[in-house]
């Protein structure tokens, strides 16, 4: 086991675990101040339910054996259940550094997908619906998409399909279900209607800020060593946000005459998903050209929900869903074999495509399933009079704000 090595995926683990706190901050601020806490627990509680789940049943299910289908792997096995065979060695997964290690990186994806989701059903769902729902997700639908990509199975190892850092395993799969989920759930009480209004850009900003930083540990982390190939992720990653970022507000200026500080971190967080699958394959020109795509595509993806009128909150299917595939099949054409062993191709691009329609499809389909039934069993919107005052109050029973007399 390499010190260094070992020192860089710890560092990495604790930026990506940062960034589910940045997420809750940066979808805080976009909601009005009745929802702020409702909104920050969403995102919150998956550090919990998550972690739980991971450690019992996903981690095993996810990277341990093989359960094949067709010839096909689907999932792993529960060989590894409860960590309890890990130990401190390096022995289970043969990486230069210890194996719980690897668990703990790979816990705080596990983590932050669920919580991307959540944005797009705002200041509506049930609390307790909510957590129960991304249980179940997490194990039907994150695990197996995770096992398909970096677990050997069918995509990796068959398909040969390419996800460096999350593209399919993280953001189509999360905007996937958040399309679904939000189509189950309906629009908000004056969606349309109603301005609604984000109560405090300030923390959203905040908010990007700590995603843009914990973005260099997702993405330079999955190298899975301090090395070159980090170093080239670390740097493509900045590329492609400050890319991002810059051409959406010029897209915005353009549109509607002003640039705005909402669409400068928008267009960066477009950037960072879009780069995600693709960082450890591209060079700087690539990551620039995957960054220009990204803030303008992602801009004009923000029509999408006026066009099939459907009511995601904080713009996750335009964000993470449509960035997500851009990033995957732009990787396609731009990847270089300088710098991941791989040259763009019709071929290379043909996987892509083909790994972005599976993971859409199933992500998207299942979770559609587990929302129709949880509607059913339990119901998962909240009462019209919670909605109204606030679910700050109605489901936790605090205020976000309250000033002293």
């Amino acid at each position: 086991m390499d010190s260094g090595h070992t020192a860089w995926l710890l560092m990495s683990s604790a930026l990506v675990l940062f960034m589910t706190p940045g997420l809750a901050f940066f979808y805080g601020g976009m909601v009005r101040a009745k929802n702020v806490l409702a909104m920050l627990m969403k995102n919150y509680v998956a550090m919990g339910v998550v972690t739980i789940l991971w450690v019992l049943v996903g981690a095993s299910l996810t990277f341990s054996g093989s359960t094949t289908l067709g010839g096909y792997s689907v999932i792993g096995d529960f060989n590894l259940w409860g960590l309890r065979d890990l130990g401190l060695s390096n022995d289970h997964f043969g990486l230069p550094y210890p194996d719980n290690v690897h668990i703990m990186f790979q816990l705080t994806f596990a983590i932050i997908t669920p919580a991307l989701i959540s944005g797009a059903i705002a200041e509506r769902m049930k609390f307790t619906a909510w957590a129960v729902f991304i249980a179940i997700w997490s194990l039907l639908v994150y695990v197996p998409v995770a096992h398909w990509v970096w677990g050997g199975g069918f995509i990796g190892a068959d398909i040969e399909a390419l996800d460096f850092a999350g593209g399919l395993v993280v953001h189509i799969n999360a905007g996937a279900a958040a399309l679904a989920l939000l189509m189950v759930l309906g629009p908000r009480i004056g969606f349309r209607r109603d301005i609604i209004r984000p109560h405090s850009l300030p923390l959203t900003v905040l908010g990007a800020g700590i995603l843009w930083f914990g973005w260099f540990g997702f993405n330079g982390g999955s190298a899975f060593a301090a090395d070159a190939a980090a170093g080239n992720a670390f740097l493509t990653t900045q590329v492609a946000a400050a890319t991002a970022a810059t051409a959406w507000i010029i897209a915005e200026g353009f549109i509607h005459g002003k640039p705005t500080t909402l669409g400068f971190v928008s267009g960066a967080v477009a950037g960072l998903v879009a780069i995600t699958p693709a960082a450890g394959f591209v060079g700087p020109l690539g990551a620039m050209l995957i960054g220009l795509a990204a803030g303008l595509v992602c801009f004009w993806a923000l029509r999408l929900k006026i066009m099939f009128n459907f009511d995601d909150s904080l713009d996750v299917v335009a964000v993470h869903l449509v960035g997500g595939i851009l990033g995957s099949l732009l990787l396609g054409v731009l990847a270089e074999e300088a710098y991941g062993g791989h040259s763009g191709s019709l071929e290379l691009l043909g996987r892509q495509a083909l790994s972005v329609v599976i993971a859409f499809a199933y992500s998207f389909g299942v979770t559609f399933v587990i929302a129709k039934v949880l509607d059913a069993v339990m119901g998962i919107r909240a009462a019209a009079d919670d909605e109204r005052s606030g679910l700050d109050l109605a489901l936790h029973e605090e205020q976000s704000y309250v000033m002293a007399e």
